[in-house]
């Protein structure tokens, strides 16, 4: 009795602040398993990734509002679901309407000998076809932490994906033999551009694209520019503008501290690293991360979306020239850990929340 009552003062206060904020909050989907990424297919579909290795659809339902398609999409690769490991985002490709192309990443392996993957695959409408990989992390990497696994395009059709650094040995985020800790560039077939920084370098992966990030799970570009975000220890999450070949500082410069409350380092800032463009400090937990240009919120346009899992909300940066603004919380009324934010081509916002029962939220205009 106590659960329901509570349970029905959270949703009273969560419309009536959503209402007072000029903004509604209405589930698409619900019964997900920890969704992680979701994408817009060009016929109004949607395509969201569960961790536990389910690619699902939603779709228009026997009443034409949106319904969570029963079967998943068949193909999908095995996964690695343990911990944080499992799949992870859903990418289409740039001329998906023509080629049927998406990328998946996710952990493959063992708990003792694992790695980060990049798949493409020609999508059906009810299966994957084609599957190949693309990218696989190097060298091999133990537990269950820290996978990264964010994807994005930059504007030359090149891939971006986020790699986190393993949580086992933190330096390892600094040097260049290993992807762990690194943003990495490939082109859209897997191999790998002749122009990133370090090709040339001696000993080094040649995908490494930026390095020194603790566990990057927020990419986007916004013209020509990449901006990615990280989780922190206890404290000092980032985000950062990305430029080919800077130094990010992780494990040699942060504003965090361990978990144990020992410092990591006693350098905030060192020559040669990259400062951040915002720091949360405490800990946000930023997970997905979009740009809003859109018509149905005139006053978030121009703005970064960052969701959040430890705060339990959606961080809106308004951006101008390149420096982020003050900042906005939304959506802390729901008080759900918020996995992904995105952008829809309808103007509106789009939630995942993370959990056992996880839901897609579409956000309008009152």
């Amino acid at each position: 009795m106590r659960h329901a009552l509570m349970a029905l003062l959270a949703a009273v206060f969560s419309a009536g602040a959503a209402q007072a904020a000029g903004y509604r909050v209405a589930t698409v989907a619900a019964g997900l398993v920890h969704p992680w990424s979701l994408a817009f297919l060009p016929d109004g579909r949607l395509l969201v990734t569960e961790r536990p290795g389910r690619l699902r659809v939603i779709e228009p339902g026997a009443n034409g509002q949106p319904a969570l398609r029963s079967a998943p999409v068949q193909g999908v690769p095995h996964v690695m679901a343990q911990g944080q490991a499992g799949l992870f985002d859903v990418l289409l490709h740039p001329q998906f309407v023509e080629n049927r192309l998406l990328y998946l990443s996710f952990a493959h392996g063992t708990l003792a000998a694992n790695h980060l993957r990049v798949v493409r695959a020609r999508f059906d409408g009810t299966r994957l076809l084609d599957v190949t990989p693309v990218f696989t992390s190097q060298p091999a990497k133990q537990a269950s932490q820290h996978f990264g696994g964010r994807l994005a395009w930059l504007p030359d059709g090149t891939l971006v994906l986020g790699m986190g650094d393993g949580n086992l040995e933190r330096t390892d985020a600094q040097r260049l033999h290993t992807h762990l800790g690194k943003l990495l560039r490939i082109n859209a077939d897997g191999s790998v551009p002749r122009d990133n920084p370090f090709v040339a370098t001696a000993g080094a992966r040649p995908e490494i694209y930026s390095r020194g990030h603790r566990n990057p799970q927020g990419l986007v570009t916004v013209g020509g520019e990449l901006y990615a975000h990280e989780h922190g220890s206890r404290g000092g999450d980032e985000l950062n503008r990305i430029s080919p070949g800077a130094n990010y500082g992780w494990p040699i410069t942060t504003g965090g501290i361990d978990y144990t409350y020992a410092r990591i380092t006693p350098y905030r800032s060192l020559p040669g690293v990259e400062p951040p463009l915002l720091e949360w400090t405490p800990s946000v937990a930023p997970a997905g991360l979009a740009w809003y240009d859109g018509a149905l919120f005139p006053a978030w346009r121009g703005s970064l979306f960052v969701a959040t899992l430890k705060e339990r909300s959606v961080r809106r940066v308004p951006m101008s020239g390149g420096a982020a603004g003050v900042q906005e919380v939304l959506f802390q009324e729901l008080g759900e850990r918020l996995r992904d934010v995105r952008a829809g081509p309808d103007g509106a916002l789009y939630l995942l929340t993370d959990s056992a029962d996880g839901r897609v939220l579409r956000v309008r205009p009152k």
